[in-house]
């Protein structure tokens, strides 16, 4: 008889068959987030460098800030958009004062700087949250597949040993149907856990460089912003 894996598994016991569906569903729900990241991070990818290059030529931060709202999907764009909301409210904060400008101390540019730096460091860590969202579901899909696939192998040769003592014989036509069956769990639970590994520690990287180019825009835009407000000092 030729091996089918599909007529085993049709064949096989409840408990193997509930195992191999489970394996099927976190094998759905992780290609399902790679498929979904490979696209997010392309587009990330993509609207950054056009925002970067717009910003960088931009004449001015209310130009820049009009094209930043064309970019949805660059992270540099959001904490961009983020700290220009900050430097918005700072300003209708001191006109409402009706402040003069000789009062503009140093002291109180330096408070501006940290609002700023707050809200920007705040919006990095809602994009950082945002990119690496579902992210978790392949790391636990890597470490778990596998015992999962286990279980069902362990059940499957208890089985095996359970129909050698019912029929009291151990030949092989008698133990390899079983085993056979119960060594698929194994080799599915593998198979589902590793491309989540590999997709999981890819797109830890990817979200690494994510992160760091964010952070050098953040601390180009606070320098920028900081020369500028110490130049009315």
């Amino acid at each position: 008889m030729q091996l089918s894996i599909t007529d085993m598994i049709l064949h096989a016991g409840p408990v193997a068959q509930l195992v191999m569906l489970t394996l099927l569903i976190f094998s759905t729900v992780s290609w399902a987030i790679v498929f979904m990241k490979v696209r997010l991070f392309r587009k990330v990818r993509l609207d950054s460098e056009d925002f970067l290059e717009t910003f960088w030529s931009s004449t001015n931060l209310n130009e820049a800030h009009k094209a930043a709202e064309d970019f949805d999907f660059s992270p540099e764009a959001s904490v961009f958009a983020a700290g220009f909301t900050e430097l918005q409210k700072i300003n209708r904060s001191r006109n409402r004062k009706d402040e003069a400008p000789s009062t503009d101390t140093l002291e109180m540019q330096l408070a501006t700087m940290d609002n700023l730096k707050r809200a920007v460091r705040k919006a990095e860590a809602q994009e950082m949250t945002k990119m690496a969202s579902s992210l978790a579901f392949l790391a636990t899909t890597g470490s778990a597949t596998p015992f999962i696939g286990l279980f069902g192998t362990v059940w499957g040769i208890m089985a095996s040993f359970h129909d050698i003592g019912q029929r009291g014989s151990a030949s092989l036509a008698v133990v390899a149907p079983g085993i056979s069956e119960a060594l698929i769990a194994t080799a599915a639970g593998l198979a589902v856990a590793i491309p989540a590994v590999i997709f999981y520690n890819f797109f830890s990287n990817k979200l690494s460089d994510i992160d760091g180019n964010m952070q050098n825009f953040t601390t180009d835009f606070l320098n920028l912003v900081e020369r500028d407000l110490l130049s009315r000092v």
